[in-house]
């Protein structure tokens, strides 16, 4: 998912003066982050943001990012450890059509 693939994102239904605090603790699921991450970018696209404010901001975003992709690399390895089989071949995926199917 991209981050203006969401209905809402370019509308400011995701809230995007939302207060950031510097303490602020990582999100509890992959879709807060995002969302967390949907509204900095709102933020810092559209708002006037003294210089210090939009680093702080870009530098929770950074994090963010980097919470996002470390949750999407483990969501990866876990698909791939149901797609390979017990004797370590992998699974072939279903598509539609095939002969047999």
């Amino acid at each position: 998912m991209t981050l203006g693939s969401r209905a809402g994102y370019f509308s400011g239904e995701l809230h995007p003066h939302l207060p950031v605090t510097e303490n602020q603790s990582e999100p509890q699921s992959f879709e807060s982050a995002l969302t967390e991450l949907e509204s900095l970018v709102l933020r810092l696209e559209s708002s006037e943001l003294s210089l210090e404010e939009s680093l702080r901001l870009f530098e929770r975003g950074v994090e963010l990012t980097r919470q996002c992709q470390g949750a999407l690399r483990d969501a990866e390895q876990r698909v791939e450890q149901l797609i390979v089989g017990a004797d370590g071949e992998r699974i072939e995926p279903f598509e539609p059509g095939e002969p047999g199917s």
